[in-house]
């Protein structure tokens, strides 16, 4: 089967990391008329009646030039603006939850370049002074690179580590074989998802897994295996995928989950068929480690 999250992962796009400290390479690039840019205010984006808008170089605001890369013969750039950009009256600017929804069908293939955009927007907003002696910051490398202005640090885009997982007990595809769902203390009634957390510093992924689902849930998980990744800008993290096999069963809640409950794949299918079971949205490595352990695909996402 297809897995749902691969979709975002699809249309790539060359980044030309090796041009970009190139400035006559990056000039002559952003001159030509076929250059593309996303205009990012702040950490939003403003979607148009179309869909997003991709607009020329020279129509760009002034704001942090970020060579995103080349994909079908065009050069796609972001340019960072300052937030207030995003407060004019009567323009709507979007987070990238915000944006999701005109990144389904055919507009899937921009997704790749919104997440790199945003990604270095987040970046760009969150460090905004030197970590090591509180210098302001300026933009190299066609905006992956920050250098402290008093000390000459560099500070480089960093991706942080989440484990995301799907836990299931019983005999592997028998018909009482059940997974592990959650719903977070903010979510609505019926709204589940995978469990997740982020790697703590000299820890494994492994055990990350069986730690983030065992102060979760009270669940204790034995074998972990890998299933594969996935980009999230939000604001910064790789989501990588686990299905992981429980050792026990009984369900004892901690932190912010505020219920968990063992599905078996008919009381899956029917929860999803009667929308009393609200599931994640089809690009998501959650929806993709649900379906890879359901067998197929199933109706209903949030």
């Amino acid at each position: 089967m297809t897995f749902p999250h691969l979709a975002l992962a699809a249309a790539a796009h060359e980044r030309h990391g090796l041009h970009r400290n190139d400035e006559s390479w990056l000039a002559d690039r952003w001159a030509d008329p076929a250059s593309r840019v996303l205009v990012v205010a702040g950490t939003r984006v403003r979607p148009g009646p179309d869909g997003l808008e991709w607009v020329p170089a020279a129509d760009a605001p002034d704001g942090v030039r970020v060579l995103l890369g080349e994909r079908d013969g065009t050069t796609w750039w972001a340019v960072i603006a300052p937030g207030d950009l995003a407060k004019v009256e009567g323009e709507t600017w979007l987070p990238l939850r915000g944006l999701l929804p005109f990144l389904a069908g055919e507009s899937i293939r921009q997704a790749p370049l919104v997440f790199h955009a945003l990604g270095l927007a987040e970046w760009h907003w969150a460090h905004r002074f030197c970590p090591r002696c509180g210098g302001t910051l300026s933009s190299r490398s066609a905006g992956h690179e920050l250098v402290c202005d008093a000390c000459g640090k560099p500070q480089f885009p960093r991706s942080d580590p989440a484990v995301i997982m799907l836990v299931s007990a019983g005999e592997p595809g028998s018909e009482d074989e059940r997974c592990l769902l959650g719903r977070g203390a903010a979510w609505p009634e019926g709204r589940f998802s995978t469990l997740a957390g982020f790697c703590e510093p000299g820890e494994s992924l492994e055990d990350a897994v069986r730690r983030e689902v065992l102060e979760e849930t009270g669940v204790e998980v034995g074998e972990v295996t890998y299933f594969g990744n996935q980009p999230w800008p939000l604001p910064s993290s790789l989501m990588l995928g686990f299905h992981g096999r429980a050792t026990s069963e009984e369900i004892r809640l901690e932190d912010d989950v505020e219920e968990a409950r063992w599905f078996t794949r008919a009381q899956m299918r029917a929860g999803a068929e009667d929308g009393s079971l609200v599931l994640p949205g089809g690009v998501s490595i959650s929806r993709s480690l649900i379906e890879d352990w359901y067998g197929g695909a199933l109706p209903g996402s949030w």
